[in-house]
């Protein structure tokens, strides 16, 4: 992987960059949509190519469990078997053991885990995270890591941070081995630490030290206030260094992307605007709203008129209202790609916005009429 910073913001840390990868070169900032589990819900590969994504997100975790390994193997990897020809970043499972809570017992070896399909009982250490992540031909894997919740201890913080720094070291041995075997993608370190400056600060000097060739942000965007939110972001970022691209994992709102563009962010995804969509929520310029409120039924606009997107082009409000309220599936399917094309937009003007040294004015405007409008 080779990371270049082409142009930068004079106000603010916001940059652009280029990403070289074995499936392409990813334009930076860039936001990542979600496949869970080899597909974005809702979205065929040639939606995605349409739009202009030339890296998505799916999950480990996910993957492992199901369709498996010995299928992904057979397949030839994740990229052949849901025929998607650029680049796919995967998430370690870190945060979906996480998530599981009382089905998981987390030690210095490893995760212990119950499957959420059937009850089966699984183990996930950090040189098995690295070992399937190969099996899926990764170009982006990600170390398995121990997030913390908003509100957790300092001492629990404490005790998440060093499993994690361990995991970090034993992931990133692993991946040499594979690399000289001929694996080709990249593994990037992940900080966390909490809510605690200090931890965060120990967190970032541990990734720094292992020399991975990205870093990612972890642990945000987990109930945490948005003030808070806003300064972990901050204390983070100014820690990592320039030359490696930085990825805030787990966000997907307007204004938390411009905020972590803001603070040279290059990298983020979310599973947000895919499932809003499906729920019937969709973006504009002037902030989101809801398909099935009885006001579209007769509004024959678009969804936003100042979107290029083929959905703006071809469909009204009122006509998708009527698929929502008719559950049918063509209203998840439009209003998903809406949703991700208006963010991939947002991100294109914000790096033209970088280009043209005007970030933070585009940002302040750009803000100022999506949140006047948010319901």
């Amino acid at each position: 992987m080779v990371f270049t910073v082409a142009a930068r913001d004079g106000a603010s840390s916001a940059r652009t960059g280029v990403l070289q990868l074995p499936h392409g070169t990813v334009a930076t900032p860039v936001f990542m949509p979600v496949g869970t589990s080899g597909t974005v819900k809702a979205m065929t590969v040639e939606d995605l190519k349409e739009i202009g994504f030339e890296i998505i997100l799916s999950n480990t975790y996910h993957l492992y469990l199901r369709p498996g390994m010995e299928v992904m193997a057979g397949a030839g990897g994740l990229h052949r078997f849901m025929n998607w020809d650029q680049n796919i970043l995967t998430d370690s499972g870190g945060f979906q053991v996480f998530s599981l809570s009382a089905l998981r017992k987390i030690s210095s070896e490893g995760a212990w885990f119950q499957s959420h399909i059937d009850g089966s009982r699984h183990f996930l250490s950090p040189e098995k995270a690295v070992e399937i992540q190969c099996v899926i031909d990764s170009d982006i894997q990600m170390q398995l890591d121990v997030c913390s919740g908003w509100g957790s201890s300092r001492k629990d913080s404490e005790q998440a941070l060093a499993i994690t720094t361990e995991w970090m070291t034993r992931a990133h041995q692993t991946w040499e081995t594979r690399r000289a075997e001929g694996y080709a993608g990249s593994l990037f370190s992940i900080v966390q630490g909490n809510f605690f400056p200090d931890l965060r600060q120990r967190s970032a000097e541990a990734c720094i030290a292992d020399g991975a060739p990205g870093i990612a942000i972890g642990g945000l965007s987990v109930g945490e206030p948005p003030e808070v939110f806003s300064e972990t972001l901050a204390l983070t970022a100014a820690l990592l260094p320039d030359e490696k691209p930085r990825y805030v994992m787990g966000i997907g709102t307007p204004e938390y992307i411009l905020e972590a563009i803001e603070n040279g962010i290059d990298m983020f995804d979310c599973v947000l605007p895919t499932r809003e969509g499906r729920n019937g929520r969709v973006y504009t310029r002037s902030g989101p709203f809801a398909l099935k409120k009885s006001e579209n039924s007769m509004d024959f606009m678009p969804i936003d008129k100042e979107c290029a997107c083929k959905v703006c082009r071809q469909y009204t409000r009122a006509y998708l209202r009527h698929l929502y309220k008719t559950r049918e599936i063509l209203c998840s399917m439009l209003a998903s790609y809406h949703n991700l094309f208006f963010l991939n937009q947002l991100v294109l003007d914000a790096r033209r916005a970088i280009e043209e040294n005007r970030f933070s004015a585009f940002k302040k405007n750009f803000l100022a009429h999506y949140q006047e409008g948010t319901e």
